[in-house]
């Protein structure tokens, strides 16, 4: 085995790690990771991310931010403010290197899905009856969500507005739901996903997390004062 040099520092950039490491998480439910080569990714945001060579985009496993990442000379230790734990063993160090990637513009949305929030913006009550709008982009520590409104019954509704509805947009949203929820003004947030066409997987996923979802005929938006929705 290769000497294992890992040196402890600060964290204020991405950190990219490949270490032949194993993983345990502590929180809703125990999980390991065996012993394996993977990628470790650190945020500066406070996240860590393990990923293998395998599931695309997915990680393995994660925390979210805000965490509190403590590195020594053979582990990396995530804890959330919910009591969460992810400890990384290091037994080899292959890749070590940090990175300040600067500020991001953000992403620019294609046109579909720009014109999509600003005909909801103008006809929230298209999404549900009940609904008012408070705010479109509403800010959290970690980006805006597309659209903070108020049901009937006084309580906060998130939605996520995309294109096509897929599972990163239903993580993605529950991301900013978990956010809102912070603000005993807003907690316990519904959570409410929009696209034109929701795959059946994101819609699964988003259900577990009693998310409501909800697809919408841009055509329809346009021209009709009561747009053809289909509520899952």
């Amino acid at each position: 085995m290769a000497a294992l040099r890992f040196p402890v520092r600060e964290h204020p950039r991405v950190r990219l790690i490949v270490a032949r490491c194993s993983v345990t998480y502590e929180g809703r439910l125990a999980a390991r990771l065996a012993e394996a080569t993977r990628l470790i990714v650190l945020k500066a945001d406070g996240s860590i991310a393990i990923h293998s060579d395998a599931r695309a985009y997915k990680p393995l496993n994660w925390m979210s931010p805000p965490c509190t990442i403590r590195a020594t000379a053979g582990s990396i230790t995530a804890e959330s403010p919910k009591g969460e734990r992810l400890v990384v063993e290091l037994l080899e160090i292959h890749h070590d290197h940090s990175i300040d990637l600067g500020d991001d513009p953000g992403l620019e949305k294609d046109g579909v899905e720009a014109e999509l929030q600003a005909l909801i913006e103008m006809r929230v009550q298209a999404l549900r009856d009940d609904l008012t709008l408070v705010r479109r982009e509403y800010p959290t520590d970690i980006g805006p969500i597309d659209f903070l409104c108020r049901a009937g019954d006084g309580r906060a509704v998130a939605v996520e507005v995309k294109r096509i509805g897929e599972i990163t947009g239903v993580d993605q949203l529950i991301r900013y739901q978990e956010r809102l929820d912070l603000d005993t003004r807003l907690a316990p947030t519904l959570g409410m996903f929009v696209a034109t066409r929701i795959k059946p997987q994101a819609r699964v996923y988003a259900e577990s997390h009693n998310i409501e979802c909800v697809e919408i005929d841009l055509d329809d938006l346009r021209t009709h004062d009561n747009p053809k929705l289909k509520l899952f």
